[in-house]
């Protein structure tokens, strides 16, 4: 049975606001915000999600009460002037009651440091989200009480995934609006971080709720459904090849094999051996998920050790050519042993990286990054044009294979952490553009990374097909990659409407 709950928190704003829900500016005060919660159903521990937040403001003459109840959303709130809040009250006695009004508060010390580079807010909400080992030798990770998840994560995600669809568009010439054309680095290594980042906070809020059973019950829950999304995604893309009369398409999106031999084919899928193109980054996710709650484990008691381990079996990649078996060609495109490092380096960001991420946010380290990515810009617009004079074609013709996707090349990862320290500081937690209707578009295909990754694949495909057939025009291209993200938000913002499900309540006089 789906149980609610309601918890409330007080905010002070120091200055009149406005709000986006709000037709008018507000005046300077304190204000109760109250979130609307439920139970999420098949975890062995209780654990609750928002479907609904509010606001209680002033209420405008000639109204009978004096404040009214106004409906907001967090990227609402997230967007108003940043609070001051009260100080905490121990949660710990009110953990699974469904009762109202569950208080929960946080000091303006923790909102004004949150304000600090990229991942400050999160590295700051890690000591408490993610504690040491008790006594007795299971670690304790107390309620996550900070607000929701750093907009810019969903943002970044959805960026990534808009990004991924118009690069699985061959000969798109929407692709040239995406990273992998200005860098050794694309998206995927983005995305493939962020996965790290939001598995470290999730699962750690669980372990908080419901400890390592809670840990595994939701792992292997986000695992299945992963699994189950790749394989309606692989019989999804062989219906659509079938019906564009398969031919040369077949051949293009690996599903040749599929349609000759498709009992064999379906075997191999099963155990994530067989992957149609654009297809293999979910059964990298499957095996992921099922393997966060060790890593959690050591992350917890040795973070840096569990970094280094990760280290060395990238390193063991590059010098003794380990992969994982496929079929039919015994190649996973993303080679999990490598990819694998980035999940961990998300991960350990959020438990260790506190210390660590502030050198790396120093101008000591924007010089070098900044210098880094001019050079790889210089190289990959030197892979589509003419060499420049006294540079040797020679090295412009084996970097794109020094660089390879498949292992991780040690180029493309310094690359993405050049783009990441280039981030800390071109993006502040409160930046205004997330507010803007592009921005909240991203957000809401990055709260849905699964769904819309699924849906992409097939847009990528259906746009391939209608280039072949119809006409590959550039203002076809164009048609096709801006239809395509469109559709991706607005089936992400019905997604996310439909999550929320936001429910009245009368006001309080």
């Amino acid at each position: 049975m789906v149980m609610t709950r309601s918890r409330s928190e007080t905010v002070v704003f120091k200055h009149p606001f406005r709000i986006a829900s709000v037709e008018r500016r507000l005046p300077a005060g304190s204000y109760e915000v109250v979130t609307d919660e439920e139970s999420m159903e098949g975890l062995s521990a209780p654990s609750f999600q928002p479907v609904a937040t509010k606001i209680m403001v002033p209420a405008v003459p000639p109204r009978d009460s004096s404040v009214e109840m106004v409906t907001i959303s967090s990227l609402d709130l997230s967007n108003a002037r940043e609070p001051m809040r009260e100080a905490p009250i121990d949660l710990d006695k009110h953990r699974g009651r469904t009762s109202p009004n569950t208080g929960f508060h946080r000091t303006s010390a923790e909102i004004e440091s949150n304000d600090k580079g990229f991942f400050g807010r999160l590295l700051h909400l890690a000591p408490r989200l993610l504690a040491t080992p008790t006594k007795s030798g299971t670690s304790a990770l107390p309620e996550l009480n900070g607000p929701g998840r750093d907009l810019r994560i969903d943002a970044c995600r959805g960026i990534a995934l808009w990004c991924i669809f118009l690069n699985h568009i061959p000969d798109n010439i929407g692709s040239w609006v995406t990273l992998r054309n200005y860098g050794f680095s694309d998206s995927a290594e983005v995305f493939m971080f962020l996965s790290g980042v939001t598995c470290a906070l999730a699962y750690g809020k669980a372990h908080a709720r419901g400890g390592w059973p809670g840990v595994l019950s939701r792992t292997l829950w986000r695992s299945w459904d992963i699994y189950a999304a790749f394989l309606l995604l692989t019989l999804a893309c062989v219906i659509v090849v079938y019906l564009a009369g398969s031919g040369g398409l077949a051949d293009e999106t690996n599903t040749r094999i599929f349609l000759d031999h498709p009992g064999a084919t379906l075997a191999h899928a099963a155990i994530l051996q067989y992957r149609p193109v654009n297809t293999d980054v979910l059964p990298l996710f499957v095996v992921f998920h099922l393997l966060f709650a060790p890593l959690l484990w050591l992350m917890l008691r040795v973070p840096n050790m569990a970094l280094g381990a990760s280290l060395l079996l990238y390193a063991s990649v590059h010098l003794f050519g380990w992969t994982v078996p496929a079929w039919p060609n015994n190649d996973w495109f993303f080679n999990p042993l490598a990819w694998q490092l980035l999940v961990v380096l998300g991960a350990w960001c959020v438990m260790e990286g506190k210390r660590f991420w502030s050198r790396m946010s120093s101008r000591t380290a924007l010089g070098p990054a900044v210098l880094y990515l001019a050079f790889s810009l210089t190289i990959a617009l030197g892979w589509s044009a003419r060499p420049a004079e006294g540079l040797d074609p020679q090295i412009l013709t084996k970097l794109p294979d020094l660089a390879g996707k498949s292992d991780l090349d040690p180029l493309r990862l310094l690359h993405f952490i050049a783009l990441a320290i280039l981030a800390v500081w071109l993006v502040p937690r409160n930046w205004q553009g997330l507010s803007t209707p592009l921005m909240r578009g991203a957000i809401r295909c990055g709260e849905n990374s699964l769904a819309i990754y699924c849906l992409g694949v097939l847009l990528a495909l259906a746009s391939h097909i209608a280039l072949v057939n119809i006409s590959d025009e550039i203002a076809m291209q164009i048609a096709l990659s801006f239809f395509g993200i469109l559709v991706l938000i607005a089936a992400a913002t019905m997604l996310s409407s439909i999550k929320t499900k936001p429910r009245q309540r009368q006001p309080s006089s």
